[in-house]
């Protein structure tokens, strides 16, 4: 009997108890499924996303070509993925950078779960609910007594890959996720973030845009943070 293409495993990173191993050969279907898939990742799977494109499309297939799934990527890089080779390991956005072309086939993708003091947001925009975005930004953020200790923040539609982390979200580290440092963190994602026009939006409204939904993810982070 094979072993189960997704399953949990303990002690894969050093701020979680559990991580959630993806093999690569794994349909998207599969990891939708999955009673462990953290809600973030089963929505970026839902919405423009078929049943019949999660079921024909792999784990390695997405990561090979990004444009299939740019939000789940997205999602992946905010999750603090990483990715598992026959020549070791890796974090994906980092692997992304250097395209995964440079590496032995990919093995599997490994996500945390259960992370202390998590919080994440979502926010996107596009022409219908059956399109895909034009921009997106997704936030996860780990709290430590009402700090920041970690922020990733991946946007979608505003640079030369489909997706990647955004160097802004690093200055939240050590300060609290309030109005006033959201709003430095989206002012800065303006200045970030390179987009290119298209038929879908000029270059002047994907960069206003990726601000501006950076701003609703991180508001969205903060209410969690309050509820909690």
């Amino acid at each position: 009997m094979n072993e189960p293409q997704i399953n949990l495993l303990p002690h894969c990173f050093d701020d979680t108890e559990t991580c959630l191993r993806l093999d690569a050969q794994a349909a998207l279907q599969d990891l939708y499924e999955a009673p462990d898939c953290p809600e973030l990742l089963r929505r970026t799977l839902s919405g423009p996303i078929s049943w019949q494109k999660r079921t024909g499309t792999t784990v390695a297939e997405a990561v090979y070509s990004p444009k299939l799934t740019p939000q789940w990527i997205a999602a992946l890089l905010a999750l603090g993925a990483r990715a598992e080779f026959q020549d070791g390991e890796g974090m994906l956005s980092d692997i992304l950078l250097r395209t995964v072309a440079q590496h032995n086939h990919l093995q599997a993708v490994m996500i945390p779960l259960n992370v202390p003091g998590r919080v994440w947001g979502e926010a996107h925009v596009g022409r219908a609910p059956t399109d895909d975005p034009i921009v997106g930004a997704i936030a996860v953020v780990d709290l430590e007594n009402e700090m920041v200790h970690r922020a990733r923040l991946a946007l979608i539609g505003v640079w030369r890959e489909q997706a990647r982390l955004a160097e802004a979200a690093d200055s939240l580290a050590g300060q609290l996720l309030d109005h006033a440092n959201i709003e430095q963190v989206k002012d800065e994602i303006e200045a970030e973030v390179s987009p290119c026009a298209d038929y879908r939006g000029t270059a002047v409204y994907r960069r206003a845009m990726a601000g501006v939904l950076t701003r609703r993810a991180l508001m969205v982070c903060m209410e969690q943070r309050r509820q909690a």
